[in-house]
């Protein structure tokens, strides 16, 4: 099955990559394009997926969206809205092949997976403490700045009860759950550098394993809590 669903992404890929494309992808390093990342997530992982707004202006540093004080420059949705994201690999061709370069983003929450993105050095630390517990983890999606670990699909409802029993909530917290969005690999963070995979999704025989965010709350909360913006209750 595996190699079936291999032969028709690369078909896509062929389909919808220009010869100029297929050029620079043929003399360039080994490094997953954005295409390819959207079709492994939309095809083979079936998380729903669009591409970011992006970057304008002759050196890019402006995002393209109207808002002249975006906080996230380049990398949230806008057109397509958030609701467009989709598994159908069709659609998310023909979105990269008209932006090659436009970040990738995941729509969390549903049936995908969720995350809770803490301050890189913070979440570093929370990482080796759950390790040192035996606990297992899922996918860590890393920009210079923060950490996102990936956990299974909760509800704000649960959410809620959850934040509401800790005694604070780090502002440098944030969830990412129904109706949210994650920036995943290889998009380029909206403060600069390249998202990676701190830790890759792996498929096992029961798929991909994803912790529930019980199991991570509380180590992200403790360790956050010394993170700059941190100690104040968050408004989710």
């Amino acid at each position: 099955m595996r190699e079936i669903l291999g032969r028709r992404l690369q078909r896509l890929r062929d389909r919808w990559k220009s010869p100029r494309a297929a050029s620079r992808a043929a003399s360039a390093v080994a490094v997953p394009s954005l295409l390819d990342a959207a079709l492994t997530c939309a095809t083979l992982r079936k998380w729903p997926v669009l591409p970011g707004v992006g970057r304008a202006g002759a050196d890019g540093a402006r995002c393209a969206c109207p808002d002249p004080d975006c906080a996230v420059p380049g990398a949230h949705p806008f057109d397509p809205g958030l609701l467009a994201a989709t598994t159908d690999p069709r659609m998310v061709a023909w979105w990269w092949a008209r932006r090659p370069s436009a970040p990738l983003l995941l729509a969390t929450g549903g049936a995908a997976p969720c995350a809770v993105s803490l301050p890189a050095a913070a979440a570093a630390r929370a990482v080796v403490r759950l390790d040192a517990q035996g606990m297992r983890l899922g996918p860590i999606v890393a920009t210079p700045t923060r950490w996102a670990l990936l956990v299974a699909p909760y509800s704000l409802e649960r959410l809620g009860e959850l934040l509401y029993a800790q005694d604070h909530v780090p502002a440098s917290l944030r969830f990412h759950g129904e109706g949210g969005y994650l920036l995943l690999p290889p998009s380029t963070a909206s403060g600069g550098g390249q998202v990676h995979w701190e830790r890759e999704p792996a498929t096992g025989p029961d798929g991909l394993w994803l912790p529930d965010v019980e199991a991570v709350v509380d180590a992200l909360v403790e360790a956050s809590s010394g993170a700059p913006g941190g100690g104040s209750r968050l408004a989710y």
